[in-house]
């Protein structure tokens, strides 16, 4: 260990100070530092003095007195009732020929295009009123020529019932919300005729499938928009089985937002990798904005927040309501066909098990149990669950707001509710 040795002072001479210090451990450049520091010190003990002594008096600091602008350093000065402002009611508003929503904030930068997307349904260009009794997500039967499976789909705008008294305007295929379902076997030759009957372009996307790119239906990517009273001719062979869906690929926020999307479930060639149930339901989620009789396109935006909620196109209590007995199984298939949010899902009456996710199955090592699954836009999970008891078991999203209509609960729910009764 190595140590330093203190210098011996020359004879006759002062010690000489550390480079840079006074004696008083003060730069001598700066002899005014000391000055000023022992100053601040005197005037901060003084003024901490004084603080005690004015609070010890008082309660109230000077920052309650509203003496110091922009700083909070009190309790808030609750305003009685009587004296709080109305609140305004927000209405739709009118740009032009649009309708635009109550709250939506719109600047001198905003585009006529991003208003159009944004704006209200063309009520006066619905061709369609569906039966208030009418269900969505029904199948689809094909015609076979020779060994290719046809089928047809329309779009078109329609008035649609989510609930009695509800009546949304929406982008519809064959005149359903959701769309019909389309049920296939692993290794069909399918062909899929789209026909357009909506005032504006659109196209089809087979969510998760893989099919050629020039049948993937990328609006102004992959093909040309189908216009209005044009139609296109989808033909693939399906490679896949499991879960899968179709929706809107051209102006996607505004028309899959309005219901233009549809289940596609594809079997598996064999039947010994899929778990065995005694019944299968499909959950198409989704959200809706309509207000003071408008029906405008759901967006994480002012004024376009959603206030309905769906499963398979009907809120709580319209929604359908899953019969089974103890003992039996059900699989579950979860559709993110929602445009905006996550929807965890849950199910009362114990939990379930996970045995699919994006279509694909999952291993038996791979499989796991849950009872609140996160569904987000565009994801799809199978889950098989048991009727361990009888009664009236809910699934449900689990953030409350999403289980009401228009912010009000109804018969114990509402929007992304439906139940399972279960008998003995």
């Amino acid at each position: 260990m190595s140590h330093v040795r203190p210098s011996t002072p020359t004879p006759g001479r002062p010690r000489a100070q550390p480079t840079g210090t006074s004696v008083a451990g003060v730069h001598p450049r700066y002899p005014s530092v000391a000055a000023l520091t022992l100053f601040a010190l005197a005037g901060s003990l003084v003024f901490s003095a004084w603080l005690n002594a004015g609070a010890a008096k008082s309660p109230a600091l000077p920052s309650q007195s509203g003496q110091m602008p922009g700083m909070n350093m009190g309790l808030p000065t609750r305003t009685p009732v009587s004296k709080l402002p109305s609140t305004p009611l927000q209405t739709p508003t009118r740009m032009g020929g649009l309708v635009m929503p109550p709250g939506m904030i719109m600047t001198s930068g905003t585009s006529l295009e991003s208003m159009r997307d944004m704006a209200a349904v063309y009520l006066s260009k619905v061709t369609y009123t569906a039966p208030s009794t009418a269900r969505g997500d029904q199948p689809l039967t094909p015609r076979l020529v020779n060994g290719v499976k046809v089928f047809t789909l329309e779009t078109s705008l329609i008035n649609w019932n989510i609930l009695p008294g509800v009546q949304v305007a929406a982008y519809a295929v064959n005149h359903q919300v959701p769309g019909p379902r389309i049920h296939l076997t692993e290794g069909d030759r399918v062909r899929i005729v789209v026909k357009n009957s909506l005032p504006e372009p659109t196209t089809i996307h087979w969510h998760g499938l893989s099919v050629p790119n020039s049948m993937d239906g990328a609006g102004s990517v992959t093909q040309k928009p189908i216009p209005p009273g044009g139609s296109f001719t989808y033909e693939f062979t399906v490679r896949q089985a499991g879960t899968f869906f179709y929706h809107s690929h051209t102006s996607v926020d505004r028309q899959q937002g309005l219901g233009l999307y549809g289940a596609l479930i594809v079997d598996p060639r064999s039947s010994s990798s899929v778990p065995r149930t005694d019944l299968d339901y499909t959950l198409q989620l989704q959200e809706w904005t309509f207000k003071s009789g408008y029906t405008f396109p759901s967006m994480i935006m002012e004024g376009l927040l959603p206030n309905y909620f769906t499963i398979n196109g009907k809120a709580y209590p319209s929604t359908d309501v899953v019969q089974m007995k103890v003992g039996q199984t059900v699989r579950l298939r979860f559709i993110g066909s929602n445009n905006n949010f996550i929807h965890p899902m849950h199910i009362h009456g114990g939990p379930f098990t996970v045995v699919a996710r994006d279509g694909a199955p999952l291993a038996a090592g791979a499989r796991f149990e849950a009872d609140t699954l996160n569904i987000g836009p565009g994801q799809r999970y199978d889950v098989i669950w048991t009727a361990r008891a009888k009664g009236v078991w809910l699934i449900h999203c689990h953030i409350p707001h999403h289980i009401t209509n228009d912010n009000v609960e109804v018969k114990g729910g509402g929007g992304l509710t439906m139940a399972i009764n279960v008998k003995s």
